[in-house]
């Protein structure tokens, strides 16, 4: 569901959203509200959340972070990745509040494809995210979107059978189909 207002929300107004289990999100001045994920989704963004951790707490490199953490990405553009990292080289966007700025990769489980494919793709892109990964249960495959410039070019799409791999993350390798069968 979206709201669009007379002006633009904005992360004050984001402040007063209530509590109550939905997730809100700002793209563009733009209110999304979105009801809790479903169980599939969770048992992935958990699967996804322990490997990245681990392999960061072993290896360095960054900071690994799930939902809901607030990415203010500019006064009228709020979003929630489900799993976000920050590289080292970015650290100084993390506050005690939120992530100031983008994450150094976002990664989505999709639930609505417009939203996550179209709006979020065009706003990581857009504010820099290096990488952007839409993982698609139904679909049965990972969406990898890699900055080139200021966009996306065509994402490289893992089914079953491959391993996700990043050069963010040295010596990260993720069985895609351990991934699409987390909880099942």
């Amino acid at each position: 569901m979206s709201v669009r207002p007379a002006t633009p929300w904005t992360y004050e107004d984001y402040l007063h959203f209530p509590d109550d289990g939905k997730r809100y999100e700002i793209v563009e001045g733009e209110v999304f509200v979105t009801p809790a994920p479903n169980m599939r989704h969770q048992d992935i963004v958990g699967w996804l959340f322990v490997r990245l951790y681990q392999h960061v707490d072993r290896h360095g490199g960054g900071r690994v972070y799930v939902a809901p953490v607030d990415v203010v990405l500019s006064p009228t553009n709020v979003v929630e990745p489900d799993i976000l990292f920050v590289a080292d080289a970015d650290k100084d966007r993390i506050t005690r509040a939120n992530l100031q700025g983008p994450p150094t990769l976002a990664v989505e489980v999709l639930s609505d494809a417009r939203h996550d494919r179209v709006r979020k793709r065009r706003l990581y892109a857009q504010f820099g995210v290096a990488e952007y990964w839409i993982v698609d249960p139904d679909g049965e495959r990972v969406e990898v979107h890699r900055l080139a410039g200021q966009e996306y070019p065509t994402p490289t799409l893992l089914e079953a059978g491959t391993e996700l791999t990043t050069v963010l993350l040295p010596g990260l390798s993720i069985d895609v189909t351990a991934l699409l069968n987390a909880g099942g």
